[in-house]
C-alpha cells in the first residue's frame, strides 16, 4: 500500500513551491549526466527533444519530483521541480539578474521580514523580487519601481510564472522612484536601490523610511559604491553606511582528492547598508581620520562633514 501524498502547500502562502506529483503546467528541471539543465512547462502530448533524443512530457506528469529518466537514445535525466535560485539563473532576462548569493544577502543583512513594506528600485528580470516576495509573504508589500518599460514586462512574466499568478504583495510602476515615491506618500520599512545611480535617489529614500528602516544599494563597480557611501555620510539622517561584497567557491571532494573547484562565482556587485535615523537626529561624527590623501586633489566626489577642503596628499 502507497503512503498518501503530503498535502500541497497552501496556495494562500504565495510560496511558488508545489508539494505531490508533479501537475500540467508547472515547470520543471532536467540535469544530465554532464550537468547541463534545461527547463520547460509540462504540457499534455508535448515532447522535450535534446541531443539524445526525446522525453514524453506524459512521462513525467504525474509521478513525484526526484526520479531518472531514460530518453529515447539512452540519455538519463534527473527531474526536479526547479528551486527559486535554479529559476531565477535560467529565466528570460531583460535586465541583468541579481544573482542567489547576492539575493540571499539582501533579505538576510537587509533584514527583510514577514509583512514588511519593501520598496525596490529598478525591478530588472525580477530575479530580487521573488525572494523579496517570498520574504515578505502574503501580508507584507513589495512596491518595485522600474524606468524601462521592456525590462518591467519581462520581470512581470517571470514573477507571475513563478508564483503561479499574480502576486497580491506586488506592484510594480513604471516610472522614476526618485519622482513617484515622493508622490505616492508612503512610509515603509525597507529600500532596495539596483540602479545605476543609487545616490540620486537618496532623499526620496530618506524621506520615505521609516526610523529604524535601511536602504540597501546593489552597485557593480568601485566608482558607484564610493560615490554612493559618500553621499550616504554627507546626508548625515543615516548611520555610517557598511559596504561589502561576496564570493561564492565550490570544492570537489573525491575521496582524498578535496581541493577548490575550477568555478567561483567571484565579484557580482557590491552591497551597501545603512540604517534611517529619527527625523533631526544625526549619527556621531566617526573619530577615525581618513587615510593619508583619500580625500585628496584627484578626489572629486562628496565629502563627509569635517573633512578640511584641501586634504593633503600622501607625500604633503
Amino acid at each position: 500500500m502507497s503512503e498518501p501524498a503530503d498535502p500541497d502547500v497552501s496556495p494562500d502562502a504565495w510560496s511558488g513551491v508545489h508539494r505531490g506529483p508533479l501537475r500540467v503546467g508547472e515547470w520543471v528541471r532536467l540535469v544530465d549526466q554532464k550537468g547541463r539543465r534545461h527547463n520547460f512547462e509540462l504540457v499534455p502530448g508535448k515532447r522535450f527533444f535534446s541531443n539524445r533524443g526525446h522525453l514524453e512530457h506524459d512521462d513525467i506528469i504525474g509521478r513525484e519530483e526526484g526520479f531518472t529518466l531514460v530518453s529515447s537514445a539512452g540519455g538519463e535525466y534527473l527531474i526536479f521541480r526547479p528551486l527559486l535560485s535554479e529559476f531565477v539563473v535560467s529565466m528570460p532576462r531583460g535586465a541583468a539578474v541579481v544573482y542567489p548569493k547576492d539575493a540571499a544577502q539582501i533579505v538576510a543583512m537587509a533584514d527583510i521580514f514577514p509583512g514588511a513594506h519593501v520598496v525596490e528600485a529598478g525591478v530588472g528580470s525580477g530575479a530580487l523580487t521573488c525572494s523579496l516576495l517570498r520574504a515578505v509573504g502574503p501580508f507584507g508589500r513589495v512596491s518595485s519601481y522600474e524606468r524601462r518599460e521592456e525590462f518591467a514586462d519581462v520581470a512581470r512574466k517571470n514573477v507571475t510564472q513563478f508564483f503561479g499568478g499574480d502576486h497580491p504583495a506586488w506592484d510594480l510602476t513604471l516610472g522614476d522612484l526618485a519622482e513617484a515615491l515622493p508622490a505616492s506618500g508612503e512610509r515603509v520599512d525597507r529600500i532596495i536601490l539596483d540602479m545605476l545611480a543609487p545616490w540620486e535617489c537618496l532623499d526620496a529614500a530618506a524621506d520615505a523610511l521609516r526610523p529604524g528602516g535601511i536602504v540597501c544599494a546593489y552597485v557593480a563597480t568601485t566608482t558607484q559604491l564610493s560615490r554612493f557611501v559618500e553621499t550616504v555620510r554627507l546626508h548625515g539622517g543615516f548611520t555610517e553606511p557598511q559596504p561589502w561584497e561576496s564570493l561564492v567557491r565550490d570544492w570537489h571532494v573525491e575521496g582524498l582528492a578535496v581541493r577548490p573547484g575550477h568555478k567561483m562565482i567571484g565579484h557580482t556587485a557590491f552591497l551597501v547598508t545603512a540604517r534611517r535615523m529619527a527625523p533631526g537626529q544625526r549619527p556621531p561624527l566617526k573619530k577615525r581620520r581618513p587615510a593619508p590623501g583619500a580625500y585628496g586633489p584627484d578626489y572629486t566626489g562628496p565629502k563627509p562633514p569635517g573633512v578640511p577642503e584641501d586634504e593633503p596628499t600622501a607625500e604633503g
